[in-house]
């Protein structure tokens, strides 16, 4: 073979290999944009790094707990007086004091009874002055059920989560905040007999038979 035809071959060759190293680059600077396009910097603490966190119940119980509690314990009415009122004029009542959670108002409400006995953490309250046939229960936990918490304030809707299980979570998460702060250092075998003074809530789903959840809860003596 020539000289002359050695070099054409090598410079074909070349000439094939310098285009797809063109290609080549051009696919990879295409790719390189296209991550570059569909990716959002995000900086560490803000707004937008807190929103791709996993929803945490119990950050958000904390958070959210005091101004529940401040809420209910700065519009409960006396029991008594909450009783006579539903028998008089169910419907003023709840508007006076409740807020709906669906087909059923949750009721705040306070008062002071002696402790009777006790199921798996919730108790009997004897009250004295309730019309006859009225029951009054708290529960005090450890395992503390329900949504009135997070239901009482009317403003922490479905539509601020994510799904259903983020929504059930919060009221969890209220729940295990008010039994930190409130239950935590509540001897339950030795309620029985004592006196109590409790504010909480209630959903009034028979307005006979009130399961009080409580947001302050005080032993007396």
């Amino acid at each position: 073979m020539s000289a002359m035809a050695t070099t054409g071959t090598v410079s074909a060759h070349s000439s094939r290999a310098t285009r797809r190293n063109a290609i080549i680059a051009v696919v990879a600077v295409a790719v390189l944009g296209a991550i570059a396009f569909d990716t959002t910097v995000v900086s560490i603490g803000g707004e937008g790094d807190l929103r791709q966190q996993a929803f945490d119940p119990d950050r958000y119980g904390a958070e959210q707990f005091p101004r529940i509690r401040d809420f209910v314990s700065g519009k409960a009415p006396e029991a008594v007086a909450l009783a006579e009122e539903l028998e008089a004029d169910r419907a003023a009542a709840v508007e006076a004091y409740g807020t709906m959670a669906g087909a059923f108002p949750v009721m705040p409400v306070t008062f002071t009874g002696t402790v009777g006995e006790g199921t798996s953490g919730i108790f009997n309250v004897a009250v004295e002055g309730l019309p006859e046939g009225t029951g009054v229960r708290v529960q005090t936990g450890p395992a503390i059920n329900g949504t009135e918490l997070r239901d009482i304030v009317g403003d922490i809707s479905f539509g601020a989560f994510k799904n259903q299980i983020e929504y059930q979570d919060a009221g969890s998460g209220i729940n295990r905040a008010m039994a930190a702060e409130v239950l935590s250092d509540l001897d339950r075998e030795a309620l029985t007999g004592r006196t109590v003074t409790v504010t909480g809530a209630f959903t009034m789903i028979n307005p006979k038979n009130w399961l009080v959840t409580p947001v302050a809860f005080e032993v007396q003596g």
